[in-house]
């Protein structure tokens, strides 16, 4: 009797255990409870008077529309996969003038944009206007994959991830993963991520530079700019156009890889830190195959008409463009450094400080600053108000030089105004509906968010822009 009784108290332990074990299993805290969709879409619209393409000068019109789906599913109550879609669209006043002689035909078929006395300015070219050849609009398709894996303590996370993206002159391949350590009661965090994107141009060039690469000497025999008149600095015909500085460019892989480290700290019960540090590698072709560049100790060559030359360089230009000395040549290696903190301050339960600073240096002789804060203002539960402003500062690189500015004796030369000396001004504003109840509905979809966001941006050297975002976030049960 007592040896059943023994076995009988035995198998109710083992069952009580047991119970215990898939109760603790059922009800473990999820990483992510429901599967979640989110909605992004952009819209940016920017000008200046820097095109890269034109050299220097010339319109920076562009705009792009830009859409994201992000689906994060809960595989199981430890692991999160995430799949990002997103698809972009662009027209580009200054990227439509890597053929800025696309309509430089009459439909008589003379060549208009060659005839100095031509009366006719349908099909001149210029700087300063937008060109309808092929490269006036691009689209730009991305995908990413992310793997989440938390532990049962929710102290150690790490994460996979694959991407790629592809347009029409260039593609990228990237993958990763990263480890985050979380202690002293999850008031202290340590994370560690790596990364690299393999990538390939199909370069595009300028299409003076393309025809004397293609033909030499010959390029005014056969090819685009057959039969077409060339201008000196004078206005006169010319047959001494001669890049003989261009030379295709015999990489065409961009290799970039990175490592970032960033620990974060909650110091008292209003107040938050962290620091972080980015050592990044770029190896390959960094230049960008389709940006002009023009020496100052070379003579100068138009197509269009000569009344506009001495104007080329302003607005005022509406009938010529002149023939690049080069494309821009940068070094087949970088080398970057950004370290920056974060410090928010828990101001009263309706307000949050959020203070940001990043220094970055690179073996290009570029160095900056930026600086931001914002400032989260809880409206209600559901509504919270986020004016912010961020400040941008940099020093020119060494490989930079303006418009016409550079000589030919030098080893590498850009007129890329990302690469110039200027400050920058950053203005604005978000509105966050939230409901973490999902309780709105559409169709299945449960609303948890609604996130707009609107920045004006402004850049010492002419180059303005505006964008807005709107964001929805869902929750499917």
């Amino acid at each position: 009797m007592k040896k059943i009784f023994l076995t009988v108290v035995i198998v109710f332990n083992l069952a009580v255990n047991a119970q215990d074990k898939d109760t603790t299993a059922v009800f473990k805290k999820r990483v992510l409870e429901n599967t979640e969709v989110d909605f992004l879409l952009s819209y940016y619209k920017q000008d200046g008077v820097h095109s890269a393409v034109g050299g220097g000068v010339g319109s920076e019109k562009l705009s792009d529309i830009a859409t994201n789906i992000v689906v994060a599913l809960p595989l199981n109550a430890d692991d999160v996969l995430t799949f990002d879609v997103g698809v972009s669209a662009y027209t580009s006043a200054s990227s439509s003038n890597i053929n800025p002689f696309d309509n430089r035909m009459t439909t008589t078929g003379s060549s208009a944009a060659g005839d100095p006395s031509a009366n006719n300015t349908a099909g001149y070219v210029t700087p300063w206007q937008t060109s309808s050849g092929a490269s006036a609009s691009d689209q730009l398709a991305a995908l990413s994959v992310n793997y989440n894996h938390s532990s049962d303590d929710r102290n150690t996370i790490w994460n996979a991830d694959v991407s790629f993206s592809n347009e029409y002159d260039y593609t990228s391949v990237g993958f990763g993963g990263g480890l985050t350590k979380l202690f002293n009661q999850k008031n202290t965090e340590l994370s560690l991520k790596a990364n690299a994107y393999l990538d390939q141009w199909r370069p595009i060039y300028p299409t003076e530079l393309k025809e004397y690469g293609a033909y030499g000497i010959n390029y005014q025999n056969q090819g685009y700019l057959k039969d077409v008149t060339i201008l000196d600095q004078n206005g006169n015909a010319s047959n001494d156009y001669l890049p003989t500085a261009f030379k295709s460019y015999d990489k065409t892989n961009r290799n970039s890889y990175s490592l970032s480290i960033a620990f974060s700290q909650i110091l008292t019960e209003k107040i938050q830190m962290s620091i972080f540090m980015d050592v990044l590698q770029q190896d390959g072709l960094l230049g960008t195959p389709y940006q002009r560049v023009y020496f100052a100790d070379k003579p100068n060559y138009f197509i269009g008409q000569s009344k506009y030359i001495p104007v080329y360089d302003s607005k005022e230009n509406t009938g010529v463009y002149q023939l690049a000395d080069d494309n821009e040549n940068l070094p087949s290696s970088r080398f970057k450094i950004p370290i920056g903190a974060r410090l928010n301050f828990y101001i009263s339960e309706y307000v949050v400080a959020k203070t940001y600073y990043r220094y970055y240096q690179d073996n290009w002789g570029v160095q900056a600053h930026t600086a931001s804060i914002e400032l989260p203002i809880k409206l209600s539960t559901k509504f919270t108000v986020s004016p912010l402003y961020r400040y941008y500062s940099q020093s020119a690189s060494d490989y930079f030089a303006a418009f016409d500015k550079h000589l030919s004796t030098e080893k590498y030369y850009t007129s890329d105004y990302d690469l110039s000396k200027f400050n920058s001004n950053q203005y604005g504003f978000g509105v966050t509906y939230t409901d973490i109840f999902a309780k709105a509905k559409i169709f299945m979809l449960g609303l948890k968010t609604i996130d707009f966001r609107f920045n004006h941006y402004e850049r010492n050297d002419g180059l303005s822009s505006n964008i807005g975002t709107v964001g929805f976030k869902f929750e499917i049960e």
